[in-house]
């Protein structure tokens, strides 16, 4: 597992709880694209919340992530196989994967590594996609209070591939020449303020930020994100970015 850059390990056990759900209407439209519905595939699986997704769908799903904190973690379910293994050493037999998703994590994969070890495992007509989700959106009050943290204090400890989030994963190149147009999606929650703090701790900027200067950045904004919060819960979305491709 040398390469791999571990931002999520320390924040494994609320991660889950304090990360949005995808949607459901995702999991039918990827489940519908490909060649069968025997075998998903889940590379950079965290604590499994796209994979539970795939088992409502496939008979099988594997998931895999190089942190054994997250797998330790996940989200148990009678056809996930959950595996330690890092995406770029990656290997399931040749033609026996019906879809491949990478879900908010292939911004840290080596990219030509992981495509040379993982898509040999594609069944073909299968499909590849993956997605990312950046800055939500709240209120003109809260989303002011959220950029004086993501882009104050914040701001220098965000991992450099944080830009490929920013800018909707345009620099990152797919596996295959066959794009899929995909539908618009969003992640849509109803927080409450402990939610919604719980989440921005979560990010790993906010851990980057306390192991070096011994601050938690999300406390000294939080008393402001209460006010703005304002009512007992509110509407937090996501928009989310999908690329996808098939195999020939």
């Amino acid at each position: 597992m040398s390469g791999f850059k571990d931002h999520f390990s320390r924040q494994s056990d609320t991660y889950a709880s304090a990360r949005p759900r995808y949607p459901a209407a995702l999991f039918d439209w990827l489940a519908a694209q490909g060649p069968g519905r025997e075998l998903a595939w889940d590379v950079g699986c965290g604590n499994g919340q796209a994979s539970v997704g795939l088992a409502s769908h496939f008979k099988r799903v594997v998931a895999c992530d190089p942190s054994e904190s997250q797998i330790r973690n996940a989200i148990p379910h009678p056809r996930i196989d959950y595996r330690v293994q890092a995406a770029e050493t990656v290997s399931l037999p040749a033609e026996s994967v019906d879809l491949l998703i990478v879900a908010q994590a292939l911004h840290w994969f080596d990219l030509d590594a992981f495509y040379a070890s993982a898509m040999p495992a594609l069944k073909p007509g299968a499909l590849f996609a993956t997605w990312c989700y950046g800055i939500s959106t709240v209120s003109p009050e809260v989303d002011a209070v959220f950029e004086r943290l993501y882009r104050g204090p914040l701001d220098a400890f965000w991992p450099p591939e944080r830009a490929h989030i920013e800018n909707d994963y345009i620099n990152l190149p797919l596996p295959f020449s066959q794009t899929l147009s995909t539908p618009a999606f969003s992640l849509t929650v109803d927080w409450n303020a402990d939610q919604y703090l719980a989440y921005l701790r979560s990010w790993s900027a906010s851990q980057r930020h306390l192991d070096a200067t011994g601050v938690d950045a999300v406390s000294e904004i939080e008393s402001d994100m209460r006010e703005a919060f304002g009512e007992p819960s509110r509407n937090v979305s996501w928009p989310l970015t999908i690329k996808a491709c098939r195999k020939p």
